[in-house]
């Protein structure tokens, strides 16, 4: 009877002692590179697949980097882990075989699409800097999920999240993928507009991930209305739906604190500025009581009873000197209209012939001024003082310089 123990023990006697080194070709697939230096990953091909595992002090040597999909010749010894009971090969040597088979897809992909113009940084959408409402594809059950709610929460609270799910992994993830977009598209277009979309899934292996390799999750990702975070796998994986989407982060946690700002940060900001905005004000109203200050000292403030009595005293003289020059006025004007009235009666008629003259007419009231103008006969009316004469001209006397005439009926 034999132990678990002994039987492993046996099991890696056999390997080592029936399996000289050999040279391995496979695809590498799960791979990582442990903190300890050592890197562990899987080598396969079509239909099968073997553990490996290369320890840092020759993984030290290597002339590449090791990364999923790539195709290596890998040279070791097969072995048998023990306290796992599987069996693994121990890599010595390792060198690049072509690129895999995934990759070779990526790449074409990658090529075609970026012709076509999907890749174009001058059609990236910006980022909302404050969302109201957030959309997440990715699975329903995954941790990633619960990683990207909860810093979401804790950063960004006022923030309304809608899941979208859709299988990541395994046949028919991408075609689920590019459903929840559209489908998140449809619900911004005609229900309520979403600001940011997050798109991805935690870490796994190049398999793992293919989906977002894809071309329908490239095209929906393209097509996609609302701003996209591709959120896949781990800094190191990289995939078609990085190249499309408007902003690449390199995990989810770091999509979730991408897409919402942190209301701390906020917080701190708004108070840094109240406190800028009170210096601001203390500074402004310190110059203006500076301001009043001097106005207050200044000479027409100083006395102001005594600067309003000097302007009392200006007023009652201005008044004064008004009154004298108005008197005056006056009185050059009453003594004015004196002369000219006595000079009006002086040309008075009703005067003229108060001193014994009198005034001739024709009998048609025309003024006689010489005594040519009636003859012998004639109708005169001769106005006095008081009364009136209807005379008849008996004769007259025509005076011509010095020279009179007489003539009579």
């Amino acid at each position: 009877m034999y132990t678990v123990s002994q039987l492993n023990s046996e099991i890696h006697d056999l390997l080592e002692t029936g399996f000289s080194p050999i040279w391995l070709e496979g695809e590498i697939s799960n791979f990582r590179h442990h903190t300890s230096g050592h890197m562990y990953f899987t080598l396969k091909d079509e239909s099968a697949e073997i553990d490996a595992v290369m320890f840092s002090d020759l993984n030290e040597l290597l002339e590449f980097d090791p990364n999923d999909g790539q195709k290596v010749l890998a040279f070791g010894q097969v072995t048998l882990y023990e306290k796992r009971g599987k069996y693994q090969i121990e890599v010595q040597q390792m060198k690049p075989a072509g690129i895999g088979k995934l990759q070779l897809e990526f790449e074409k992909l990658k090529a075609r699409l970026q012709a076509e113009g999907l890749f174009d940084p001058d059609i990236k959408k910006p980022i909302p800097r404050f969302p109201e409402r957030i959309a997440i594809v990715t699975s329903a059950e995954a941790a990633a999920l619960r990683d990207m709610l909860k810093i979401i929460s804790q950063r960004y609270p006022a923030v309304e999240v809608l899941v979208f799910p859709a299988k990541v992994q395994g046949e028919g993830a991408a075609q689920e993928i590019a459903h929840s977009i559209r489908s998140a598209n449809l619900y911004h277009q005609t229900l309520k507009p979403i600001d940011t979309m997050i798109v991805g899934r935690g870490g796994g292996s190049l398999e793992d991930l293919w989906a977002f390799n894809e071309e329908p999750v490239a095209r929906a990702l393209f097509d996609s209305h609302i701003p996209t975070i591709s959120a896949v796998g781990h800094e190191v994986d990289v995939t078609i739906a990085d190249f499309v989407a408007d902003l690449r982060a390199p995990t989810p946690t770091a999509a979730a604190q991408l897409a919402v700002p942190d209301a701390h940060e906020i917080l701190l900001i708004l108070h840094e500025t109240y406190r800028r905005l009170v210096r601001t004000q203390k500074l402004h109203f310190d110059q203006c009581r500076m301001r009043l200050e001097l106005i207050l000292r200044s000479r027409g403030l100083h006395r102001p009873i005594e600067r309003m009595r000097e302007h009392q005293q200006s007023l009652d003289h201005l008044e004064d000197l008004l009154g004298r020059n108005t008197k005056q006025k006056l009185h050059n004007t009453h003594e004015r209209a004196h002369t000219l009235l006595q000079r009006l009666e002086s040309l008075n008629p009703a005067k003229v012939l108060q001193r014994g003259f009198s005034i001739v007419e024709t009998s048609e009231g025309k003024p006689v001024k010489s005594a040519k103008q009636v003859a012998v006969g004639d109708h005169v009316k001769v106005t006095l003082h008081h009364g009136r004469l209807i005379c008849d001209v008996k004769a007259k006397e025509e005076d011509s310089y010095g020279t009179q005439t007489r003539k009579g009926a």
